[in-house]
């Protein structure tokens, strides 16, 4: 049995967030999963209805700007796990306001770390549990790679957007702690997620949506940007192994082994939308819209999860094409939910149905 946990997950109510919620959540009923999400655009407590009523879940309202509070929930609650994923994560709104970036993934981070070690300093950890701060970042701190090799834990950090600068600044603070005040960290770099949940300005389930309303679909350039796509199941399995089983001040470079062009990944979801929605095989790639590149778009990133794999024996479950058909399958069978996060309702539907506790 597990020993008795209280785990903060912070950005529980976003896309990945959501997932390593209800895994951690369903998988651990002897922990106490405490979801802190400051509910911003893209975090929703609708993405948890399946669990919010679990005897061991707790949701806090709060925001990782504010040091003060949080210190306050780490001496209320006496939390021994950190798993870090509240983050400005979208890099065309870093490109347009780089500074909130800096406070929510920079600021906020330290403000975690600083909460986390002053606590733990003063208060002794509970019989056989060993302490551990989690932070998730992103592959996109690598930079950008050429035609052939992959981001391995050991290649140099080259961040080329707000948003990759930020998070590669979070990943520099948290390794310094490790360093300096001998904080129980480890890290984890994932490459693009897709899957259920994903708020709809990001290229998969915005073209969903636009697909389904025979809107146009926007692609970057000429659509030569290579993703390596990662299933949001898949990278929570993942979390769920380094957080238990990881090394201390290490990092898990986490992939899918998925590489795709954006414009093969549009045709391919053109083709499967058509299919589900029963219209004539080329109708979605009418849609197809090629729009102004995105300053400072990186060409391709593909990641090297080999130290996963052989170390902690974590491996992805599902091929792309099957992982993007359930993803489909998903979005046209949940319009009420796409519908709620797109207007606001889940604000709403917060305030009058769930209570803090």
């Amino acid at each position: 049995m597990e020993a008795k946990r209280n785990i903060l997950i912070t950005g529980g109510a976003g896309f990945i967030g959501s997932h390593v919620v209800r895994l951690f959540v369903n998988n651990y009923p002897e922990y106490t999963i405490f979801n802190l999400d400051a509910l911003t655009y893209a975090g929703n407590l609708e993405n948890l209805r399946d669990v919010q009523d679990k005897p061991n879940y707790r949701f806090l309202k709060a925001d990782i700007t504010n040091a003060e509070e949080l210190d306050k929930l780490f001496a209320t609650h006496g939390f021994d796990g950190v798993v870090h994923l509240a983050a400005e994560s979208h890099v065309d709104r870093s490109i347009h306001g780089p500074t909130q970036f800096a406070l929510t993934n920079v600021i906020g981070t330290v403000n975690l770390l600083n909460a986390a070690r002053n606590y733990w300093a003063h208060n002794a950890a509970p019989t056989g549990v060993e302490r551990r701060f989690y932070h998730v970042s992103t592959d996109e701190v690598y930079g950008s790679l050429g035609d052939e090799g992959l981001f391995t834990e050991e290649t140099p950090y080259d961040p080329r957007s707000p948003y990759s600068a930020s998070k590669a600044a979070s990943d520099h603070f948290v390794r310094a702690f490790y360093h300096t005040y001998k904080m129980p960290v480890v890290l984890s770099n994932c490459s693009n997620n897709y899957g259920s949940f994903h708020f709809p300005e990001k290229l998969i389930p915005l073209a969903i949506n636009n697909i389904k309303h025979n809107f146009k679909i926007p692609v970057y350039g000429k659509g030569e940007n290579v993703r390596d796509w990662l299933f949001v199941e898949d990278h929570a399995r993942a979390i769920d192994v380094i957080f238990h089983k990881g090394k201390d001040g290490e990092t898990y470079n986490i992939g899918g082994h998925n590489e795709w062009k954006n414009i093969d990944l549009i045709y391919l979801l053109c083709k499967i939308m058509d299919s589900k929605l029963n219209r004539p095989e080329g109708t979605s790639v009418k849609l197809i819209e090629f729009v102004k590149d995105r300053a400072g778009h990186d060409l391709r990133y593909a990641i090297d999860s080999s130290k996963l794999q052989n170390e902690l024996g974590w491996v992805p479950s599902l091929q792309f094409e099957e992982g993007l058909e359930k993803t489909v399958e998903w979005y046209l069978t949940n319009e009420e939910w796409l519908h709620h996060v797109t207007s606001g309702d889940y604000l709403k539907y917060y305030e009058t149905q769930y209570h803090q506790r």
